[in-house]
Parts: C-alpha cells; structure tokens; sequence
C-alpha cells in the first residue's frame, strides 16, 4: 500500500508531501466499513480523514483540516503529522441510498441540501435548509430527453428555462429563460450552425434592437472561421464606454442606463495555432486598438507583446515545465512542483511588501485555499476562501458563506449566508452554449445582472443596478471563477482571457492537439473546456462533418480526481428463472435507464451455441446474426440479456420472435450499410464494456465501419492503422469517459468502469446508444427446463450473480454524422 510521496526540486531538500494512513480491521472500523481503508490523507493542503463510508463506497463523513502556515511549504513528518494542521475541522456528511444515489448531505458549517431523481437516475428536484432555517425550493423540477439532455429546468424563483435540440445532430439550437408567472422574458438565445457544427450566429430574441449615434445596434454575434476552423472574426456589441480590454472588467452600468456599440474583433494566427494578434475595431466610439502576441521561435509559448518584444524574451519568460513567469509587466507567477499557480504577486513595492494573491491544492490538484493580501499604507487586508463540498468559507473583509447548490447542468445556484443577522442572498445563475453566465436572477425571480462576453473571454456587456450585490458574482465566462488577477480557474489551469491563452502547458498533454496553450483550439464558440485539459467536442476534418481518426489511450482516457467505485459488498448468486422478450422492449430508451443490458449469453461458455455461430464470434470481421432477449427478474426492475440464436436455440426461446442484427467481435469490426434499405438490419450489437471503446468510420458514401476497439490496444486496433482503414474518416466514438464516469447531484465524478452499448439506426442516421453500470450483474450460466408430467411447461433457469447496489446510474447516445 501507499504510505507517502516524496517530491525534490533542483536545490531543495526533499519533502514528503502526502502521507497515507490506512484502518485496521477492529470491530469500531467494521462497523464504519473503514476496514482496509485510507482514512487518514495528508496532502498539500491538510488533512482529509474519512470517518464513514457506505457499502457502495460512498462517503457519508469526511473531515477536512487546513494547515497552519498555508504559506510555506508542507514536509509531513512520520509522527505526529497532525501538529502541523489548524484547529479547525470542516465535516461534510452525506446520506445515500442502497444504490449509491446521494440523496441528502450536511455542509461543515451545517446547511442541508436533499435532492430527488427521476427513474433514470437524473437529478429532478433540489432543496437547501440553511442551518436553523426553512427548506428552500432551489430545483423545482427538471425534464430530460430519452438521450438524457436536459429539455426544462424549474426553479424555486419562478424562473423556467427550457431547451431545443435539433432532431438529426442534437445540436442545442435555443434556451430560452423566462419568468412565466410575470410574462417576462429574460434570454431566448438562437443558434446558427455550419454543416460542421461551428456556431455562425448567436441571436437574443429576448433584447431589442437599439439605435446608438446613427447605427443599428442588434442583439446578435456573428462569427467567421478559417479552413482549420480557427475563429477568424466576431461581430457583437459591448458598453459605450468599453475601452481596452484588460485584466479588470469594464464600469458597470444600470439596465435603463445602458448604451451599446457595434464592435468587431479579427484574430490572427501562426503556423503552429498560436494567437499573434487581436484587432478591435469599434468605429462609432472609437474604441480601436491592436493588442500584439510575440511567441518563441523554439517552442509554442507565447506572452503579450507588452511582456516581451522578442521571440528570444517570450521563451525566457517559462520555466521549463512551460509555466509563464509574469502575467503583466511588473506581475510576477510562481509554481509548486506540480505545476500549479501557487501566487500571483500584481503589486510589488521597492522596500516593502507586494499584494499578493496565492493559492493551495489538494493531491488531486484542486483549489482548496485562496488568500489575497493587499497592503495599504500602514494597514495590511486579507481576504480568505475556503473550497468545500458544497461550501465556499469567505473572510477577511466580509465574513459570509456560499453554499453551492447542485444543479442540472452548468448553471449555477449559490445562496450566501451571513451568521451575523444579514438578510440571506440568493443568485440564480442562467449559461449559455459554452456555459458562460449570462445572466442572474434572485430567490423572487428579479433580474439583476446581465452580461456578455469577448469570444475568448472578457466582458463585453456588463448591466447591474446598484442594490444588485453584482460583487459577489464570481462564476462568468464558461462558468469559471473569475480571480482578482482577471484570470479564470478551469480546475488544472488558469487562463488569460486578454490573451486567448492557457498560462501553462496541458497537463493531458496533446490529447488536444500540439499546440499545448491554445484555447480549445482557437475556436471558443463552438467548443469549451470543463476542466483545462481538453476541448469538447472532437477535432473535425476541415470541410467536412467527420473527424480525425483518433481516440484515447492510456491516462489520457482518465478523468482525474474521479473517485472509483469499490465492487460490490454483498455480492450473491442467485437462480432464476427467465423468460424470452421482444428485442424492441429490451432496447427502448425508457427500459435502458432503468434496467442493465447484458451480452453475457453471446458467450459460448455460457450457452449452447453450433459450431458455425463459435466461429463467428472469434473471427475479427463480423456480419449478421439473428438475436432476440431475455428478461431475469433480478432485483429491482430485472435484468435483460441479448442472446444469438442459432440451430441450438428452441422453439419455446424462439417464441417472442427474433431480429436480424449487425455483430461486431471485440477487437473486430463489421461493415454496414450507411443507410440500411431492402430488408437489411437496423442494429448493431457487441460485447459490454469495461475499458474498450465503440467506434464508426465513413469508409465511402455507402458504407461505415465500426469496430469494437480494446482497451489498452488503441493504438494498434484503431489509430495507427493504415489510412485506408479509416476511409474518410470518424463518424463518431463511444469511449470509455462517455460510459465509465459519472457525476452525482453534487458535481463530484466517480468511476463505474463498466456500460453496454449498441447501435441503432433511426430516421435517417445511426446512433450509438450507451449505458453507464454500477456494480454491474452477470450472468453464469443458462439453461432450459421442462416441468409438469401431464402438461408441459418449459422455462429458462439462470444463474445469476448480482447485488442490490447495482443500478444504472445514466444513458447517453452519440449521433453518427454522414
């Protein structure tokens, strides 16, 4: 087992940064299911100590402890560890059912948050009592697709948004934001997009058109792209009064106050994909301006022009691990060790102390201390967050705290609190395509912000009236905290909107592309990036609707800092009988959010099957095959399994009918029609999933080859074939991140491993639909009985081994574009 890490830097002693203390197995730890565990983790940032769990792994009480000199750096001695931590111990404690679903949680300063699901296992409702409080109403309900996007979320407010895909991509096409009890309208947001999928129009029907110093000023942003699909010009509007655009944001101006310009922006790129220059052009204020990028001649690092005038200054201005060193001239950025941004020094004084704002992280790399000290005069400020489950600890000038509220999706609900009698706060926040936060409402439903934003980030429209609290927004462009330095927080890195680049190199490395600092690509609009590691969605082929070739390997498959779901503990095996279905029943979207898809019987060692259908399944090509189901009442809402049939099959398993289908062997492809006429088959099935991934490549205009590709041999089954493997190239890809992760109500990502998957073809396009499987079943073996002497009755009798604790914990499917 890990007992600790040790890390040196060139010219530093050693330091053991995290230490590991594990349970015994006494009757105490047992009963907390601690036995074996980790409950004692000293990391960068203090100590997380896990005081109870829940058979599904869950934890329902952590602890977490601060260091007392959150300043210097930590060295964890082998005794007495915890003399290094503070006095102050924050407990989070949670309620799950037996499925795993968190359904209650208590934040370290006592507020409660209970939230409901709907028989998909989505989040429907959402309340928060504050401590010695009433229930509060956050989420009232929410709707979702049969693919699981989200199509109406309620709020307690009032507020009611609702969402619009368009049928053959699913492509969000409006959201719409409303108040319908008071008949208001506060965004109804239009999209336009290329054959592509990149955003050409953006239109607020909600705002009207203005007229500004004899020009017509229209709620709507316009965009163009290069042939890489580079933005290369944005149209939009912003204040009046907007000048450059810097690291702080703009005056703000009251709603019936506000005037708006036209502006354009045209982005210049190198060779490589580095930004080199920005021009701003808005001709009736005159607020025109050139912001220059210089990049280095060795590398791809890159710093404003300001910073350094030479290619030669800009490489000197990173460290070796790619890290840029200042921010602004005069501003300096230090690094641990790991990467991270530990201080921001945007003030330095000759002889005296600097404003600085520094940062500490948990051995996952997540912020879990901010501290801004800024120094005037005589007096010195400080101003502390603390980062909890569902919990921002606010200090220094103002003492107050947020609870962060679940929500369906990226928006945003945060209630401040203060426990000195001040009047609690609510701010519902409203996103766009990317995420970005568009606008605020209150706990009654009143608007009170409005903002828009730069397509690289920075705010172009900013509105608020006076008793608006605009001051305690934090969360703006693609839903990210903005810092007091103007830098965004993505979770492993930070981003200088003024520059339209990342401060440091991808952590993922070039999961993304070579180009280890460019935003998504150089295409913000279309794209976003959740966690400062890769763009969403994938790489497509300039001029086309299909994709590079290329799917995950290795840790690049990973979604860091999820936390894995431990097996099942009250694992049994079980007889059963089962019972042929119709294929139809077993494959509606209503049935796979709720009851596990097996392929366990197309398994030879499992089922009789001819020697004709055994070779089949272990050659590399497939081809088709006849299938129906079978349904195992197991559990809540049972267990359904596809079967090939075969000379071996009997009438009594024929009796529900069977399907023809499209099989594709793991590790082997099949090639099926592009669209399916005269009788050809509408399926594709495959073995389940637990690392592989399902991909589809347009070989021509007739044909599409999917293949199901083994975990750990990507390269070798997929992306370094031969081009003409590939034909055109990717339709679409269902990898492991798609089905092996999930998120609960809370945000948190944990690891589920396993899913099932198989293709269908509806309308006029084939799709991949998956499911996510905690704890999943399986089955032992199957067998057909016949009992009764004088009337026959015949019947299948299966073993089956399973828990309680497994469930299907989420749906998605992947529209195959061609």
């Amino acid at each position: 087992r890990l007992l600790s890490i040790t890390e040196q830097t060139a010219g530093q002693n050693a330091q053991v940064t995290e230490r590991f203390m594990y349970a015994g197995n006494s009757e105490a730890e047992k009963a907390r299911n601690l036995a074996g565990i980790c409950t004692h983790h000293y990391d960068p940032a203090g100590l997380v100590q896990t005081d109870s769990i829940a058979l599904t792994g869950v934890p329902l009480s952590i602890t977490r402890q601060l260091l007392k000199d959150a300043d210097k750096p930590v060295s964890w001695p082998e005794s007495n560890p915890q003399t290094l931590l503070s006095a102050e111990k924050y407990t989070t404690q949670t309620i799950a059912d037996a499925t795993g679903a968190v359904l209650n949680t208590t934040n370290a300063a006592g507020h409660q948050q209970k939230v409901t699901y709907d028989i998909a296992g989505l989040l429907r409702t959402s309340r928060v009592t504050v401590k010695g409080g009433t229930e509060k109403i956050i989420i009232k309900s929410v709707t979702y697709s049969a693919a699981g996007q989200k199509l109406c979320e309620e709020h307690g407010n009032g507020v009611v948004t609702t969402y619009t895909y368009e049928p053959q991509t699913q492509r969000l096409i409006a959201v719409k934001t409303e108040h319908p009890a008071r008949k208001k309208i506060f965004q109804d947001l239009r999209y336009e997009y290329d054959p592509v999928g990149n955003v050409l129009c953006v239109t607020n029907s909600a705002e009207e058109t203005r007229f500004w110093h004899n020009q017509k000023v229209v709620p709507e942003n316009r965009y163009t792209y290069d042939t890489l699909y580079q933005l290369v010009s944005a149209t939009g509007r912003e204040m009046a009064n907007a000048g450059q655009q810097r690291s702080s944001l703009p005056d703000i101006y009251p709603f019936d106050k506000a005037s708006y310009t036209n502006y354009t922006r045209n982005y210049i790129y190198d060779r490589a994909g580095n930004m080199t220059q920005i021009r701003h052009s808005a001709p009736a204020t005159n607020n025109n301006y050139t912001t220059d990028i210089t990049v280095s001649q060795r590398s791809n690092r890159a710093v404003l022009k300001t910073l350094a005038d030479t290619p030669e200054k800009a490489e000197a201005l990173f460290t070796p691990g790619g890290q840029q060193t200042q921010l602004q001239p005069g501003q300096t950025l230090s690094w641990t060790a790991r990467g991270e941004l530990q201080q921001v020094t945007p003030v330095v004084r000759n002889g005296a102390a600097g404003d600085r704002e520094s940062y500490r992280y948990d051995a996952g790399s997540q912020r879990i201390l901010k501290t801004t000290v800024q120094e005037t005069g005589s007096r010195t400020q400080t101003q502390q967050v603390i980062y909890l489950p569902g919990l921002e600890l606010h200090s220094g000038k103002e003492n107050y705290q947020v609870i962060c509220a679940g929500v369906a999706g990226r928006a945003q609900v945060r209630l401040l609190h203060w426990q000195d009698g001040k009047k609690d706060h609510q701010r519902f926040s409203y996103d766009n395509l990317i995420g970005s936060s568009g606008l605020e409402t209150d706990g009654d439903g009143k608007l009170l912000s409005q903002e828009e934003y730069y397509p690289f980030g920075g705010t172009a429209v900013l509105v608020a009236d006076a008793d608006s609290g605009i001051d305690y927004k934090t969360h703006r462009y693609s839903g990210k905290e903005r810092d007091a330095t103007g830098l965004y927080y993505y979770g492993y890195r930070y981003y200088q909107p003024w520059a339209g680049r990342w401060l440091s190199s991808d952590p993922a490395g070039t999961v993304d592309g070579l180009n280890l600092y460019s935003m998504v690509r150089n295409n913000p609009v279309s794209f976003s990036d959740e966690q400062g590691l890769v763009a969403y969605p994938r790489t497509q082929i300039p001029g086309t609707s299909l994709y590079q070739p290329g799917i995950n390997t290795g840790s690049d498959r990973e979604i860091r800092g999820a936390k894995l779901i431990p097996p099942a503990a009250n694992t049994v095996t079980e007889l059963f009988k089962g019972e042929p279905v119709r294929l139809d029943d077993v494959l509606a979207d209503s049935t796979l959010q709720q009851t596990p898809l097996l392929t366990d019987l197309i398994n030879p060692a499992k089922i009789k099957m001819d020697s004709s259908t055994r070779s089949s399944l272990s050659a590399v090509k497939g081809g088709i095959m006849e299938f129906n189901a079978v349904h195992i009442p197991a559990g809540n809402n049972g267990i359904n399994a596809l079967r090939i049939i075969d000379t071996e099959t009997s009438a009594f398993q024929r009796g529900k009918g069977t399907t023809l289908a499209y099989w594709v062997p793991q590790g082997g492809y099949a090639d099926i029609p592009a669209h399916p006429e005269n009788g050809q088959p509408q399926l594709v099935f495959t073995p389940g999933f637990s690392g592989c991934s399902f991909v589809a490549d347009k070989l021509d205009d007739t044909t599409i080859r999917v293949r199901h590709v083994q975990g750990g041999k990507e390269d070798a089954e997929y992306n370094r074939l031969h081009a003409s493997e590939h034909g055109h190239g990717m339709i679409g890809a269902m990898e492991y991140r798609d089905y092996g992760y999930h998120e609960n109500y809370s945000g948190a990502v944990l690891e589920n491993i396993q899913g099932s998957a198989f293709m269908k073809y509806e309308g006029d396009s084939w799709q991949i639909k998956y499911q996510r499987l905690k704890n999943a079943p399986g089955i032992v073996s199957m067998g057909e009985k016949t009992s009764g002497i004088v009337r026959k009755q015949q019947g299948l009798k299966l073993e089956i081994r399973h828990s309680r604790e497994r469930s299907v914990v989420g749906t998605g499917s992947v529209p195959l574009m061609h």
